[in-house]
């Protein structure tokens, strides 16, 4: 082997890509003080985040074994990997990797260090054929700073004498370092000049380059195997300057590994002892109840407390690079909120008070959230989802029906996004799956129990007058459900044997009291080779929410309708057991032949969905089934316990790793999933929805509140109304309105009045007008001094 202090040739190496979505394992420090998470997958390191839970700075870390001449191994693709917790619920591993050509085996007992930021890897190398000394090992990491896999600098180094390699982009590094001094180290770019390069064509570093700077880059360590008689730490840290990252990585070195495995694991059986403990007697949902508290802890940033992520990990992520740079690995307001309340029904009020303070300073000054979201605040994506505003005032209220919010005081939040909802809703721009906007049940759930809630707080609050309006806003909507999202008499009713169902999304029209059963607009964007599909034969498990939220009851026929159309158009039996389709159309995940999802594909099943579902059941009456279905998300869980957001629905797919019922390559953990089996576990002891809001069940659960408004406004305008409601007209600065009833009534004037949450309204006097009357109407602006320029008309129409 030559050496050379020569700078690595290739640069800058080849397009940089993520890896493996499908992770084995995800774990941290229950200490704020250590700020790095890992993931695993393949039996190997993958991405490692710091300073924050949003930020990854590797691909990957693993060894490679070779002969020296003729044999080449590498850990993540040629062993058979055995993932276990060190212990149930605490996210520390212990990993056997066997050769699967039986040479040898390699354990590892992975943490990170409680007291600063590196993760540490005690290693065990073993010889099943031959000796020790007939082999050499080498750590191959692929170091992606900041999110990115470009624009890397990595060196050949040393911090105070202990040789290390280091890695830097934009004031970032890393430090890898072991407890035996390397043999050889080189720094190369990755498909040129990079270790795994070498190793593969020579059996060893053939050319040992001092660094390679600005580009997709790969270092490599020997390990002396015989020095350390097979026995070593290798310790992977992190700082601000290469120097923080090689004193935290020395200091790593220094302390025994036991010492800081302990602290680890004695970590998080206090947060353990914190949690309620469930009440079963069944070992298996206990265990899954103890790493999903600890999966949803994990992904908690130490830095933003309470600021939840989706996911460590990137969707398909072998074939995404740095145009993805925050994969799931972002902030869903949605997605943060039901595993708030997923963290509220463990036990830990604390936790979910700490994401309500969160959402409560990330707040847009308008009202709402982004709907998604780096830790600091600052968009990911561009959307607005109205659920995202409705979910945190839903938190809130939970926190303070439980006397949980000890010192905060959410009303200015719930009031400013209570205000941003009456201003823009009812109708979503994008659901919650992040595609075309409407009417959705779902998101008319949320947001109508939303503004009830709001409307608590404002009576608290001593604002009266705000709360009689939002009420009055939800009983609108509330009355308008079936409306604008249930359809009869369509080709899916009759071939389904049902009268009707509720839609999983209409579309809005000019006239928004058009029946959605008349919207008969084509959905787009479906895979290639998909029948078109118009929106009111589209479903989804989403209208289930009716029931969640305390809507509609289980029982309700047009619920049980659309349970009956949702099993057929959507529910795939696998192994594992059932599971449901977001949507008949659905484009999001793999293709048929199992290649990755590339902006179109086939949709499969969530096991998320089987979660609410089983909240459905119980809802209806049906406990052993609830528990059935929650034991098949357990059933549709890696062999670690981590539940994905698809599993596989197609018949096997080996070369590709696809077995059916069994975790696809899109996200896994997915963080809302576990907070989802959380919470069926804690309706099942409870014997009711967790979760569901009172409110909505106190004012309509017996038909017993009635809706006296017909609403118009600018953005929701509609034609007509029934007879004896007061028309509301509503818009968002001051106005005065000059009306008449029919051609030849006399004009009346009535001026808007101020809500104080961004809306003026005005109620006109049509209670006793006879159907077939014709309210016209215009505005006058007098902060503008100026004219509508145009009239409206609404009809009253027959009973």
């Amino acid at each position: 082997m030559s050496s050379s202090e020569s700078a690595a040739p290739g640069k800058p190496g080849i397009a940089a890509r993520w890896t493996s979505s499908v992770k084995s394992a995800v774990g941290t420090a229950a200490e704020a003080r250590s700020r790095v998470w890992f993931t695993m997958s393949h039996g190997i390191l993958n991405e490692v985040y710091y300073p924050r839970v949003d930020q990854a700075n590797t691909r990957d870390l693993g060894l490679i074994v070779t002969s020296g001449s003729d044999f080449f191994s590498e850990e993540k693709r040629d062993t058979t990997s055995v993932v276990r917790m060190i212990r149930p619920g605490v996210p520390g591993y212990r990993v056997t990797n066997t050769c699967r050509d039986g040479h040898y085996r390699i354990v590892k007992t992975i943490v990170t260090d409680p007291e600063r930021n590196a993760v540490l890897q005690r290693v065990h190398f073993d010889a099943l054929q031959g000796n020790r000394a007939d082999y050499r090992l080498y750590a191959l990491l692929a170091p992606h700073i900041g999110n990115q896999g470009s624009n890397n600098n990595g060196w050949v180094g040393d911090y105070k004498g202990v040789q290390m390699m280091f890695a830097e982009r934009d004031g970032c590094a890393l430090a890898m370092a072991c407890s035996e001094p390397f043999l050889a180290m080189s720094c190369g770019y990755v498909g040129a000049s990079d270790g795994w390069q070498q190793l593969n064509k020579h059996k060893t570093l053939a050319e040992c380059y001092a660094e390679a700077r600005d580009g997709n880059i790969a270092l490599t360590a020997q390990v002396d195997l015989e020095a350390c008689s097979g026995d070593f730490v290798l310790v992977l840290a992190f700082g601000p300057s290469p120097a923080e990252a090689g004193q935290d990585a020395r200091a790593g070195l220094l302390r025994h590994f036991d010492v800081a495995c302990k602290e680890f694991v004695d970590g998080w059986e206090r947060f353990h002892k914190r949690s309620r403990s469930p009440r079963t007697k069944d070992r298996a949902e206990t265990d899954e109840y103890r790493l999903s508290a600890a999966v949803i802890r994990t992904h908690e940033d130490k830095g933003h407390p309470g600021g939840l992520i989706a996911s460590l990990s990137i969707p398909w992520g072998d074939s995404k690079g740095d145009h993805d740079l925050g994969g799931y690995h972002v902030a869903w307001p949605r997605d943060l909120v039901e595993s708030a309340g997923a963290l509220l029904a463990a036990g830990h009020a604390d936790g979910a008070r700490h994401s309500l303070h969160y959402l409560m300073v990330t707040q847009d000054a308008d009202g709402h959230w982004p709907q998604n979201m780096w830790l600091d605040g600052r968009p990911y994506w561009q959307g607005t989802q109205l659920d995202e505003t409705a979910f945190p005032i839903l938190l809130a209220d939970h926190l303070r029906r439980r006397r949980a919010l000890g010192t905060l005081r959410p009303w200015p939040m719930v009031r400013l996004a209570a205000s941003y909802l009456v201003r823009f809703g009812p109708v979503t721009p994008e659901d919650r799956w992040e595609e075309d906007g409407g009417y959705s049940p779902f998101t008319l759930a949320v947001e109508i129990a939303a503004l009830l809630a709001a409307a608590d707080f404002a009576d608290a609050a001593g604002q009266a007058e705000v709360a009689r309006y939002l009420r009055e806003t939800a009983d609108v909507w509330y009355d308008s459900i079936d409306r604008w999202t249930y359809v009869t008499d369509t080709p899916l009713c009759r071939s389904s044997g049902v009268d009707g169902y509720y839609v999983r999304i209409a579309p809005r029209n000019v006239d928004d009291d058009v029946p959605a059963a008349a919207r008969l607009v084509m959905i787009r964007n479906l895979p290639p080779g998909t029948d078109p599909v118009v929106y009111n034969q589209l479903v989804s498990p989403d209208a289930l929410a009716l029931v969640r939220f305390g809507l509609r009851s289980a029982t309700d026929p047009r619920v049980v309708n659309t349970v009956r159309v949702i099993d057929r158009m959507l529910r795939t039996e696998t192994p594992a057991g059932p599971v449901w389709h977001r949507y008949n159309g659905d484009g999001y995940g793999e293709h048929a032949d199992g290649s990755a999802f590339d902006g179109t594909g086939v949709g499969r099943g969530w096991p998320l969905l089987a979660g609410e579902r089983g909240h459905y059941e119980l809802a209806a009456g049906d406990k052993d089934e609830a528990r059935r279905l929650l034991g098949v998300m357990r059933a549709q869980a890696s062999s670690g316990g981590l539940i994905p957001e698809q599993v596989w629905d197609a018949p096997d797919i080996p070369e590709r790793n696809l077995i059916k019922g069994c975790p696809s390559g899109s996200a896994m953990p997915l963080v809302w999933a576990h907070a989802e089996y959380l919470k069926l576990a804690r309706s099942l002891e409870m014997g009711r929805i967790f979760d569901m809001p009172p409110q909505t069940v106190k004012r309509y659960g017996r038909g017993q509140t009635a809706c006296n408004f017909a609403m118009w406004r600018f953005n929701h305008k509609i034609r007509s109304m029934a007879p004896g409601r007061i028309l509301r007209i509503e818009a968002q600065a001051r106005f005065v309105i000059h009306w008449t009833c029919g051609d030849r009534g006399p004009t009346q004037e009535c001026d808007g009045v101020d809500t104080t949450i961004g809306v003026w309204v005005a109620d006109l006097a049509t209670k006793l007008l006879p159907p077939g009357s014709e309210v016209r109407f215009t505005f006058f602006w007098p902060d503008a001094d100026r004219w509508e320029g145009t009239s409206f008309s609404v009809c009253v129409g027959a009973t």
